[in-house]
């Protein structure tokens, strides 16, 4: 099967009685939510992004809002840090700011610039998003 779409293979933390809590995962996680918390706190003041943290982003290309059963973005990344390789489909992170007219989004784990955007009447129904 194609290993497109999933930028992290496992998003959720799971603690059940035949796995240990796994503490790097779990620091892993407090330091993205960290991370977004700094840049949340920079777009309410007026900060951010910032010109570096945009310049350092991510293209998401042919983009559109879609469910899986969050919001988050799908499109055509090129520059992602993980994902090596132009014009790669995938489905972002949560979705949890979309400035469509500054061109640029904040998912839990990261910014992207937002290239075109794709045109809905071009995708299936399933596709559309909300």
């Amino acid at each position: 099967m194609d290993q497109l779409i999933r930028p992290y293979e496992d998003e959720m933390i799971f603690v059940t009685d035949g796995h240990p809590l796994d503490r790097i995962r779990v620091a892993q996680e407090i330091d993205r939510l960290l991370r977004l918390a700094a840049d949340l706190g920079a777009i309410r003041e007026g900060t951010g992004p910032s010109d570096a943290d945009l310049s350092d982003a991510p293209i998401l290309d042919n983009w559109a809002r879609t469910i899986r059963p969050t919001l988050c973005l799908n499109g055509d990344v090129s520059g992602h840090p993980l994902l090596r390789g132009t014009s790669r489909n995938i489905i972002s992170s949560d979705l949890w700011v979309l400035a469509e007219q500054q061109g640029w989004a904040r998912t839990l784990s990261r910014w992207y610039r937002l290239g075109r955007q794709r045109n809905l009447l071009d995708c299936r129904p399933d596709e559309q998003g909300a």
